[in-house]
């Protein structure tokens, strides 16, 4: 198979990293995968914040595990019960203690559209370079606090899409969750 669709076959979303930093060379061309995204007349309508950083990453952990707890509590059964074997194996269900976030802000009409491919693109790089990755809606709930508003400098008519987790994952990547048929019409 070629590389291209081995990533988007291998890709999976990884929950469980080592405690072992990225190196900067592999975060930037991650952040290039997304920055290399088709968008509506080309506009680029995103921006990356990558957060490295421990203290600021406990910082998010310790201020989205609350919103977490109560967006959670809302959910369905169904939902609640996939989740607590997540909850179970870490200390942090929403970010998952991986080594590196990568926030992508965007704003403008088109980046609804535009900001999850760029955000596609990342994570499939990301897998084809070794690195685990998830998409954690969980992690924008933090974007309410202006401190984190501020950190992140999300500028008015802004949003968060993302972020991405990134990590080496901790023993091998998770198994093909199984997928549905697609629906197709050929005309």
């Amino acid at each position: 198979m070629n590389p291209v669709l081995d990533a988007i076959h291998q890709r999976r979303s990884v929950r469980w990293y080592e405690n072992k930093p990225i190196p900067l060379p592999i975060l930037e061309t991650i952040v290039q995968a997304g920055n290399a995204a088709p968008s509506g007349n080309n506009g680029q309508p995103w921006r990356f914040v990558v957060v490295t950083d421990q203290a600021f990453r406990q910082k998010l952990a310790h201020l989205a595990l609350p919103r977490y707890k109560h967006w959670i509590s809302r959910a369905s059964e169904d939902l609640q019960a996939r989740r607590r074997e997540i909850d179970a194996k870490v200390m942090d269900p929403v970010y998952y203690e991986a080594p590196a976030i990568i926030f992508v802000l965007g704003g403008g009409m088109s980046s609804d559209l535009d900001c999850p491919m760029a955000c596609l693109n990342m994570m499939l790089a990301a897998r084809s370079l070794g690195i685990g990755s998830c998409w954690v809606y969980f992690g924008q709930l933090v974007t309410d606090d202006p401190e984190i508003r501020q950190a992140l400098e999300v500028k008015e008519g802004e949003k968060v899409f993302g972020p991405i987790v990134l990590g080496y994952p901790r023993g091998e990547f998770p198994e093909a969750p199984a997928k549905k048929a697609p629906a197709i019409k050929w005309i």
